[in-house]
């Protein structure tokens, strides 16, 4: 690339290969938000326990609703690079199918990094969680579509898939 567009470097890691939190000190304090998703595929039969509250376990979705927003604030402590944050908002839903269950989680701050991977863990956690719930009647479960769908604030700007 040229001098005025740069080849983009990694951030987590020194000239010499090694990681590294990145320095966040000098970024503007912005409100930050990002919506991140996971699906758990399953059967209808199974959907149809989940949605009416009948698994051997119980509730599946308000107990991956709790892990999704407890996984969020740990974010830092599972994720080596992680600034902690202190979040301001916490979201975990769900879209039930007729065979599978999306999860969207939706996190905000008012800080100096985004919160990007504070949604991926929680959504990928209450997915986890929902499997954790469900294997009783299907080991054969399946996450999948772990991805961030949007995200606003910062340097880099707003976006959404």
């Amino acid at each position: 690339m040229d001098a005025v567009n740069p080849e983009p470097s990694l951030t987590h890691l020194r000239q010499d290969g090694s990681a590294q939190m990145v320095d966040v000190s000098a970024k503007a304090e912005t409100t930050r938000e990002a919506t991140a998703t996971a699906t758990v595929n399953t059967t209808s039969d199974v959907m149809a326990l989940l949605g009416s509250g009948g698994l051997p376990k119980g509730d599946a979705l308000a107990v991956a609703r709790v892990a999704g927003i407890m996984a969020a604030k740990k974010t830092p402590e599972l994720i080596p690079l992680c600034h902690p944050l202190p979040l301001s908002k916490v979201t975990v839903d769900f879209e039930l199918g007729a065979d599978s269950v999306s999860i969207l989680a939706t996190v905000k701050t008012r800080g100096v990094t985004g919160v990007e991977m504070e949604a991926l863990t929680a959504a990928s956690v209450a997915a986890l969680s929902v499997y954790d719930m469900i294997k009783a009647v299907d080991k054969h479960a399946v996450l999948t579509d772990i991805k961030v769908l949007a995200k606003s604030g910062g340097k880099s700007g707003d976006w959404k898939l």
